[in-house]
């Protein structure tokens, strides 16, 4: 009588159960799927409506302050203190756009590849930087300069109403009057 090895005889259905074990983690991994999608479709979305804002908005915005809304309260304010203050307060905030400028552009090619849907080495630190800045950067303006602005510029509505046409000529389209 031939006497059986059970481990021997057990073998290749052993392989079976490995091969299933790994197929069935394969399968659980694939389950994860759909749930990843939806974030990863955000996160292209996120990156390409950023690329075109920055590029469309926010520098454009940063050059109209510059260009537009600095200089007429520079003109517009008193001689002394409030001159004074108002010029401190417009190179704190051109040095701020300059930053925020300089750390979006390290970040852009990043923000590229996301939007494609591409392997990144997106520097997260950077790009929650540019944020926090950016929010204070808002916030100073909005609590400090442009309420101080407004002061400035509502003395002489000539100087709002200047303000407002030159900023209204900025983002006229041109016409065609041969059409």
């Amino acid at each position: 009588m031939a006497t059986s090895n059970p481990t021997a005889d057990q073998a290749p259905l052993s392989n079976f159960t490995n091969c299933h074990g790994g197929i069935l983690k394969r399968l659980n991994a694939l389950d994860e799927l759909p749930a990843l999608l939806e974030p990863a479709a955000r996160a292209r979305q996120i990156a390409e409506q950023s690329l075109e804002f920055f590029r469309e908005a926010i520098f454009e915005h940063h050059l109209e302050e510059e260009r537009e809304l600095f200089p007429a309260v520079i003109a517009s304010a008193q001689p002394g203190e409030e001159l004074t203050r108002v010029k401190a307060m417009t190179q704190r905030l051109t040095d701020e756009h300059r930053r925020v400028e300089a750390l979006w552009k390290t970040l852009e090619s990043g923000l590229k590849r996301v939007a494609k849907g591409q392997a990144t080495d997106l520097n997260i630190a950077d790009l929650q930087r540019l944020v926090a800045e950016y929010k204070a950067h808002a916030s100073y303006e909005e609590t400090e300069f442009l309420p101080l602005s407004e002061t400035i510029l509502s003395r002489n509505s000539n100087h709002m109403a200047a303000l407002g046409m030159s900023l209204h000529m900025r983002h006229a389209k041109p016409v065609n009057a041969y059409i």
